[in-house]
């Protein structure tokens, strides 16, 4: 009678994001069974996502199959399927369509979703920015604004067609902003014959009193002023009452608007209600300092899903780079823990969040960048900013493509990934009277 072989070590991977794939990654050689799951079959280079909302970069350039990353590696199994649960007794994922997975160690690297404040109603009217649809659905609404404005005879209904709010002033509102108001400007004048697109409005509002908060004040108000030379009306202090089909109101004013962005807030996945887990006010699971679930440490929860505390003690951003590094750190630990090392004592020293720096482009020109060491603004800050972004693609076809898009935009104002795949029935049959 032969013996049954021992089954490796399972680690269930719960999210393909930065912090996801990192622990994939660096897992190699662990002698571990890895299982990925992801509702996606696609990863997606966030930062770069408000590009294909604003027509400069198709979705190709930005997302690569999870499949096709691992596919020479024979101890991933990749899963799609949504995540529903997790029996923390049983050690199993519970997928939608009832399958479970079991496993050894799980890491939930599972992201955040759009807030609204307790105003879910406002979402049809102002979709968030996280995923490949959310980026169509907002590049298919833009272009359909100038398309509708094209043929509408009344100039009220038009001006509404033409003015473009952007809600939330930090990096992503700022992105889009700017965006859009060279979309408007530089790249559409030429392509209508009823309307002046360089009439448009773009409004980014920003409750609080400046855009960029996390950054240094100084660079804070360059990327305002950046942005008001652009084109762009930056209302600060004056929170967002309400968002309808009509437009938005905002402190005592009500603007008329067929086009609204939400870069205002995010929630956490519901990873804290599966596991019945601590959670902070933005639902993200308090953890360790070893990034590993109170009570539960074959659990991990890294990126935006956990709250974690840096080195000052403030929460460590919702961004790639603190994603991939917590993502390593788990990775190391889980190795650290099948070889029975320990570190003075410890199963594994704490997580510690390094800083390498922030950045954000205004134009395609002008960026801002805070390394802490160093701030940098302008068109040097745009070169740093646009190298940075390159290296961290996925490919040499894909740094090639965006670099050779980014060359054409800057020369000649042309942003060839304009397509409007879909009839976006809310956009195409609604909108302000």
């Amino acid at each position: 009678m032969s013996e049954t072989a021992p089954h490796l070590h399972r680690v269930v991977i719960v999210g393909g994001g930065f912090g996801g794939l990192e622990t994939a990654k660096i897992l190699k050689g662990a002698n571990v069974d890895i299982c990925l799951i992801d509702q996606r079959n696609h990863h997606i280079f966030q930062p770069l996502l408000y590009q294909v909302a604003t027509a400069s970069l198709a979705t190709s350039e930005i997302a690569w199959p999870i499949r096709s990353i691992f596919r020479d590696r024979r101890d991933i199994t990749t899963i799609l399927g949504r995540v529903v649960g997790v029996s923390v007794q049983g050690k199993s994922v519970f997928l939608d369509d009832g399958t479970a997975v079991p496993y050894d160690t799980l890491v939930l690297a599972t992201g955040v979703r759009h807030a609204y404040f307790g105003h879910d109603e406002w979402e049809p009217f102002a979709p968030g920015l996280k995923t490949i649809e959310d980026a169509t659905l907002i590049r298919r609404r833009i272009l359909l604004a100038f398309e509708r404005a094209e043929r509408e005879q009344d100039p009220a209904r038009r001006a509404a067609l033409l003015t473009f709010v952007v809600i939330g002033g930090g990096p992503t509102g700022v992105e889009l902003a700017g965006t859009i108001a060279e979309l408007a400007n530089t790249t559409l004048p030429q392509e209508f014959r009823n309307i002046d697109t360089t009439t448009s409005r773009i409004v980014l509002i920003e409750a609080g009193p400046r855009v960029l908060a996390s950054y240094p004040d100084d660079l804070s108000d360059y990327a305002r002023t950046s942005l008001e030379k652009l084109g762009v009306e930056v209302v600060l202090g004056r929170p967002v009452k309400a968002c309808s089909a009509d437009g938005v109101v905002y402190g005592d004013e009500t603007l008329p608007a067929a086009t609204i962005i939400w870069a205002a807030g995010v929630r956490a996945s519901p990873a804290a209600e599966w596991l019945g887990a601590a959670a902070d006010r933005a639902g993200r699971l308090q953890v360790l300092p070893d990034l590993t679930v109170p009570d539960h440490p074959e659990i991990f929860a890294i990126g935006d899903t956990a709250a974690i505390a840096g080195p000052d003690g403030k929460p460590v951003p919702g961004i790639a780079p603190a994603a991939k590094q917590a993502g390593a750190y788990v990775a190391r630990a889980i190795k650290a823990r099948l070889e029975g090392k320990t570190f003075a004592g410890k199963a594994f020293p704490a997580f510690i969040y390094r800083h390498q720096g922030s950045l954000a482009q205004i134009g395609k020109s002008k960026a801002v960048i805070d390394f802490g060491w160093i701030k940098l603004r302008g068109w040097l800050a745009w070169w740093i900013w646009g190298i940075a972004h390159i290296y961290f693609l996925i490919g040499l076809r894909t740094r090639l493509s965006v670099a050779l898009n980014w060359l054409w935009i800057h020369t000649f104002n042309q942003r060839s990934a304009r397509l409007i795949t879909q009839r976006d029935e809310l956009g195409a049959s609604k909108g302000p009277k």
